[in-house]
């Protein structure tokens, strides 16, 4: 079982990822794309990083809308050290759509 983080853990993650919010034992964040393949292709390369850990959000996309949810189910749905990883690189990943539309390379 992975073991939760400590109130002073969650908020230095937060420094540290400035455009996630804590609620609900979760880490969240919404993005917006310019258009609906471009979210559809950022879910599925996400997607790939999710796959390599292991370890895979809630997904919410609607039209250019995509929200994310990241939680550990085994340490009792609640957020990990693995979380806060797993965040990181979906931040790496926002960074390489920064300003795409699909009919550019996605």
């Amino acid at each position: 079982m992975s073991t939760p983080l400590q109130p002073s853990e969650i908020d230095l993650a937060l420094k540290e990822l400035p455009e996630w919010t804590y609620e609900d034992e979760r880490l969240n964040r919404e993005f917006e794309f310019g258009s609906f393949p471009t979210a559809l292709a950022f879910i599925t390369r996400m997607g790939f990083e999710a796959e390599a850990m292991n370890h895979h959000p809630e997904i919410y996309c609607v039209d250019n809308h995509v929200a994310l949810a990241l939680t550990s189910i085994d340490a009792d749905m609640k957020l990990t050290q693995r979380d806060v990883l797993l965040a990181h690189r979906i931040e790496a990943v926002a960074a390489e759509f920064a300003g795409k539309s699909c009919g550019e390379k996605c």
